[in-house]
């Protein structure tokens, strides 16, 4: 093994990657970890790493101070002491912030030696489940590192404008009451208090609430919440968000606010001023779009058809349109030259998006229109649907008939599917739109009650707080919040609203939202009671840091801009959590496994003791 000075006096002078020609003729003391080595025989060299970057160290085996140079292998940690020299001519690595200088080591130590990892690090054909189970040395990747430098530069972007704007950062409890409104909590037993439970926070919307009628005008956290929810690409089991409220303010003053804080992120992480911001009411954006987070990467718009079909004695039309549902369609550019088969294949799409059925009609190459349904309309009216989806020759329109939010959701989906798959999504741009006027209330047919559509907190307009308070249940759908969503690319980054400072309001809305005074009480009393103590007006928002971060770094995955994420199934594969626990520990809190989690913890075991051992 090569043989330097103690550590101890041989301290890191630079990091790898920040080292350039200006350095030339410096003496440096680098520590990292061995890239990749290249044995030339009579000098080897190496791409030493660290957080920062590469740098390409020469080595001399038959140099004493660099003799265990042969011993190197990847991913073994070195100190390595030497003099910065630019590169020979036709040896420069454009490809490298280091390309023009290399180190020549005049002393090498091996602080610790590696086994071989399962993958070479920065790969990215290597199965995610083998990442995800390494993860510490998929960490190590050039791709992870700058993905959570932006993470770090974003937080701390964000405690400095809103710290500017004075806000003060305050920590809000972890462990908390349940108040079950939408995701399931997730539960942690109480040893000292046996029988009863906290809840993980799904957001702190009561706390930050309350920090309002206490005074503190602004407030913001990078909170941590939780959610026992299923998972999707963007979502995870615990997740971060920017959560912000102010006191004394109206929809205008968190707006402005929140619009130049996204200019300050989009400004220092991609160098671009982002522009003014359009607006649109949920109302025109799921007409417009078929739902409420547009991506207007492209500019596929869905077309209302009921006009140009009502009374065309089509019966799949007709019933839907007297049953107060709607026909709308969706242009296809250049689908004229669509198969069957492709059709079939939009058709399956719109099945898994909730729709009953999809029709198409195509432009041939003659100009002739060809459909399914062409036997069931006049050639002029074909023409006219076809026309007002905004389909032109060449194109194709795909046409769904069904209930307003069946007949949205489906839409959009195709809109975003054929967007990716036609590659019309312009994913060099970012696009930002907020959205408002969202409905305060909607039915779900399941519960059969009235739910909140953000949550019960959210202030209705000004002009419709009297309906709520009167019970005037005939206008409960028309009532709208004072609420707003900040979208960008398809996502919704952050959401919020102006909220309910009135205690009379808030009761009503719990009455509305079929509460009993007891069920109110229990779960909000608290609250309630807080209420009649001075409540300022007041608003907040919450921004999903996550999927913020996902968007900056240009990745779909979330997983990706989170150090240790967990599985489509809420698992760490590194840690193997969730994990058993001992009996004697669930007896200290009162619980007793069921006769299904018992069975499904026999099933685990045996499963791991038939895994070959690593």
């Amino acid at each position: 093994m090569c043989q330097t000075r103690p550590m101890q006096k041989l301290k890191r002078t630079h990091y790898c990657g920040s080292l350039n020609k200006a350095h030339e003729g410096q003496k440096v003391v680098l520590t990292g970890w061995v890239d990749t080595r290249r044995d030339h025989g009579s000098l080897v060299f190496i791409d030493l790493r660290d957080r920062e970057g590469l740098v390409q160290v020469v080595l001399d085996p038959k140099a004493e101070m660099t003799a265990a140079a042969k011993d190197l292998r990847s991913e073994y940690v070195l100190v390595v002491e030497g003099q910065v020299k630019a590169r020979p001519q036709g040896m420069i690595n454009a490809k490298l912030a280091t390309g023009e200088i290399e180190i020549e080591a005049q002393s090498c130590r091996i602080l610790n030696e590696a086994e071989t990892p399962p993958f070479q690090i920065g790969d990215d054909e290597v199965s995610e489940l083998l990442r995800l189970k390494y993860r510490y040395l998929d960490l190590r990747s050039s791709r992870l590192q700058s993905n959570l430098r932006v993470r770090h530069q974003v937080t701390q972007q964000v405690r400095r404008f809103l710290c500017e704007q004075g806000f003060f950062e305050v920590e809000t409890p972890i462990l908390y009451k349940s108040t079950p409104e939408g995701a399931r909590d997730y539960l942690v037993p109480s040893r000292v208090n046996p029988g009863q439970f906290y809840a993980l926070p799904q957001s702190p919307q009561t706390l930050k609430q309350l920090l309002m009628i206490a005074g503190y005008d602004r407030y913001f956290q990078i909170a941590r919440c939780f959610r026992d929810e299923d998972l999707r690409a963007d979502r995870q089991p615990e997740f971060s968000q920017i959560d912000m409220e102010m006191s004394f303010i109206d929809e205008e003053d968190i707006i402005g606010l929140n619009e130049r804080l996204l200019r300050a992120i989009w400004k220092e992480i991609r160098g671009v001023d982002i522009g003014a911001i359009p607006r649109m009411t949920y109302q025109e954006a799921m007409n417009r779009f078929g739902n409420d987070k547009p991506d207007l990467r492209f500019a596929l718009e869905i077309k209302d058809l009921r006009d140009v079909v009502f009374g065309s004695g089509f019966k799949v039309f007709e019933e839907v349109l007297a049953r107060q549902g709607i026909v709308r369609g969706l242009p296809v550019p250049k689908g004229g030259g669509f198969s069957r088969g492709q059709f079939d294949k939009l058709t399956e799409v719109a099945k898994k998006a909730g729709a009953k059925g999809l029709v198409w009609i195509k432009s041939e190459a003659d100009g002739t229109l060809n459909s399914p349904v062409a036997k069931f309309f006049p050639a002029d009216q074909l023409k006219k649907i076809f026309a007002t989806t905004g389909a032109g020759p060449g194109d194709a329109a795909l046409v769904v008939a069904d209930d307003f939010d069946v007949a949205c959701g489906a839409l959009a989906t195709l809109r975003l599917h054929l967007g990716h798959d036609l590659k019309l999504v312009d994913h060099n741009q970012d696009k930002f739109l907020w959205v408002v006027d969202f409905p305060l209330l909607e039915f779900s047919a399941d519960e059969k009650r009235w739910v909140a559509r953000h949550h019960p907190f959210t202030s209705p307009k000004d002009d419709h707080a009297e309906i709520l308070i009167q019970g005037q249940e005939a206008k409960y759908g028309s009532l709208l919040a004072k609420a707003y969503d900040l979208v960008c690319n398809g996502y919704e980054i952050a959401g919020g609203s102006v909220r309910i400072h009135r205690n009379e309001v808030q009761q009503a809305m719990f009455r509305t939202l079929g509460m009993t005074l007891e069920q109110t009480r229990r779960k909000f009393g608290y609250f309630l009671d807080a209420l009649k103590f001075g409540t300022p007006p007041h608003g907040g928002i919450a921004w999903g840091m996550d999927r913020l971060i996902m968007i900056l770094c240009r990745t779909e995955a979330i997983r990706e801009v989170i150090a240790f994420p967990k599985t489509a199934k809420a698992t760490c594969l590194m840690s193997e959590s969730p994990s058993e626990v001992a009996f004697d520990q669930l007896a200290e809190v009162g619980i007793r496994l069921s006769a299904a989690a018992e069975k499904n913890l026999q099933e685990m075991r045996a499963s791991r003791e038939s895994a070959p051992r690593q």
